[in-house]
């Protein structure tokens, strides 16, 4: 999945979620739990209580799409549950997040221009 680095918002579900759930379900959860708006152009991102498969829920403009992905061994590095039920975090650490990667480490997640040397 490709997330714009410059303008989406990622939220996400902390509590652990029943990854049966599909777009109506997702998004009545978004609205009531996180009291969000699914159409809002942000990511909301849930994971099995496995800690081994995530659900990516957003609004692309046209209609919500919905991304899915499990790990065959190991567990998305997750924060810990707090009293909002929800983590903000930048595009770029989904990314990593996505990829495997522990999306904490990351430090800059300013996006930036390349510059073109004179």
């Amino acid at each position: 999945m490709r997330v714009d680095p410059q303008g989406a918002k990622v939220l996400l579900c902390l509590q652990p979620t029943d990854m049966r759930k599909s777009f109506d379900t997702l998004a009545a959860l978004i609205q009531e739990s996180l009291r969000h708006d699914p159409f809002s152009g942000q990511c909301f991102v849930f994971r099995n209580k496995a800690g081994n498969r995530i659900k990516i829920l957003a609004w692309d403009g046209s209609g919500l799409t919905l991304y899915y992905k499990r790990l065959e061994s190991g567990q998305f590095v997750w924060p810990a549950l707090n009293a909002k039920g929800h983590f903000v975090m930048h595009a770029i650490q989904l990314q990593a997040l996505l990829e495997g990667m522990d999306w904490r480490r990351i430090q800059n997640t300013e996006v930036t221009k390349p510059t073109v040397a004179a």
